[in-house]
């Protein structure tokens, strides 16, 4: 019973955690430069009119910096901001209570938004242009439409997925915007600016270290950084010097590409019991024991990113890379396809 009553206060501390090492102001946002200059001259043009600024839309991989985005610009603005998600908003009734309850100029961030209901998406459309809510009363004959005037708000929707967003709803943003993945530079600047929120101390060269296995993703940076931190407070003096760094690394199973154990397996995998594919979605997941949602968004991005993996329209195949990052001769016939 302790458990329970320790472990969501474990829990709040790593979110509020998390919480700070975001940026506060576009200023101490680092990257994605040219998401911050369009930013910037929306914002102050919104400023000068005194109007909020246009719906705008965030989209991009998983920890890239969209939530963190939003509240950014509800900052930069001075005003509120209201966060939920897709799949939280379940009835109409709910999202007309969070619009009801707005006040002009606030923000309101919708994560996930592509996993919105159509009948919530048709809600949308009129608050989003005329700034109306329209609410069906009553049922047949007697059924009448109201129309409630609703505060000039700003919604900021984020998505990965943009392709799954319909037509209609995009099209309603003044401002879409992908974030793309962080060179090594940006992030190396990231694991920095967290070490001296976190309080830690550490050389450069451990910076760098962890920066090259991030994947170029700011959480990832930030969520390794901090395990590394762990692992020198109780193996070391709290100083994170680069042997350290690659001690906990080797712990983690993290190697210098940012692949973990389950990436090393699903290549192994591929090469091992599939001769190095083609090998379908449905035939790895049961192979691996993972989903197929969690193997084509989790971890297929970042392997074919690296070019470690290659989809064809037969199915998945290892390339001639993924063979020498596990110190495997590739096959002449897996060479010549890639010639």
């Amino acid at each position: 019973m302790e458990d329970r009553v320790i472990n969501p206060k474990i829990k709040a501390e790593e979110t509020k955690l998390d919480t700070t090492l975001r940026p506060q102001q576009l200023s101490d946002f680092i990257g994605q430069e040219k998401i911050k200059n369009n930013l910037n001259i929306l914002m102050s043009a919104a400023k000068l009119r005194r109007e909020p600024i246009e719906h705008v839309l965030l989209y991009g991989s998983p920890g890239l910096g969209k939530t963190t985005l939003a509240h950014v610009i509800a900052r930069e603005m001075g005003t509120n901001i209201r966060v939920t998600s897709g799949p939280a908003i379940e009835r109409s009734g709910d999202l007309a209570a969070i619009l009801s309850n707005l006040d002009d100029g606030d923000i309101l961030f919708i994560d996930e938004i592509h996993r919105l209901q159509k009948t919530i998406e048709e809600i949308l459309y009129p608050a989003m242009e005329d700034y109306a809510l329209d609410i069906v009363v009553g049922k047949g004959p007697t059924a009448r439409t109201l129309r409630l005037d609703l505060p000039k708000f700003t919604l900021v929707g984020a998505t990965t997925k943009l392709s799954q967003l319909t037509s209609p709803l995009r099209d309603r943003f003044g401002s879409i915007w992908r974030l793309d993945y962080y060179n090594h530079e940006d992030i190396d600047q990231i694991v920095n600016r967290s070490a001296k929120i976190l309080g830690v101390k550490m050389e450069s060269k451990a910076a760098t270290t962890i920066a090259q296995r991030s994947r170029q993703t700011p959480r990832v940076a930030n969520r390794i950084l901090k395990r590394v931190r762990d692992y020198v407070q109780v193996k070391g003096n709290g100083y994170i010097t680069e042997d350290l760094c690659f001690e906990s690394l080797k712990l983690l199973e993290i190697d210098q590409q940012g692949l973990d154990e389950i990436d090393r397996r699903l290549l192994k995998i591929i090469i091992s019991k599939f001769n190095g594919g083609p090998v379908g979605l449905q035939s790895l997941a049961a192979a691996t024991g993972e989903e197929m949602t969690t193997i084509e968004e989790v971890y297929e991005p970042y392997l074919m990113q690296l070019g470690l993996v290659a989809r064809t329209p037969r199915g998945r195949v290892a390339t001639p890379a993924a063979y020498e990052h596990l110190n495997l001769k590739p096959p002449k016939s897996v060479q010549q396809n890639f010639i």
